[in-house]
């Protein structure tokens, strides 16, 4: 489908693109722009989060609790443009013990995840995040899950 020449799937695949440029940059303002209000956040084996509000709760545990950045971004996207996924790279530092998880001492870890989207009217209203936890929880010597 085009909209103003532009195909719906270019589009969906820029807004992916510039959520991960906003993540690595930590600029949370941008990111949570992108978001519908009532934005359903599906964190990786763990609870589902409804809303921009508790999304940006979300952004600012990680920045506590983690220096990441998502690097080798991969995007496909359905025709119509209304759903994403994206395959990552993540590396990135533990900086500060989150809550159910080993203690936090500065380890490093680097592991592939992925992303699952559903857009509406060019915002972002899912984000379903996964990674391998047994892989993350391995790296930063925790244990296996």
């Amino acid at each position: 489908m085009l909209i103003d020449g532009v195909r719906s799937a270019d589009r969906a695949t820029e807004r992916v693109l510039a959520y991960y440029a906003a993540f690595n940059q930590r600029n949370h303002p941008a990111l949570l722009s992108m978001l519908c209000e009532d934005v359903v956040h599906d964190v990786n084996q763990g609870r589902q989060e409804i809303g921009r509000e508790a999304f940006a709760t979300f952004l600012q545990r990680m920045d506590r609790c983690y220096r990441e950045q998502i690097g080798d971004v991969v995007v496909m996207v359905t025709n119509n443009g209304r759903r994403a996924a994206a395959e990552y790279v993540v590396s990135g530092e533990y900086l500060h013990t989150d809550e159910g998880l080993p203690p936090a001492s500065g380890q490093r870890y680097r592991l592939a995840g992925g992303a699952f989207f559903e857009l509406r009217e060019g915002q972002i209203s899912r984000v379903t995040n996964y990674y391998n936890l047994g892989d993350w929880l391995a790296q930063i010597g925790g244990d296996r899950a």
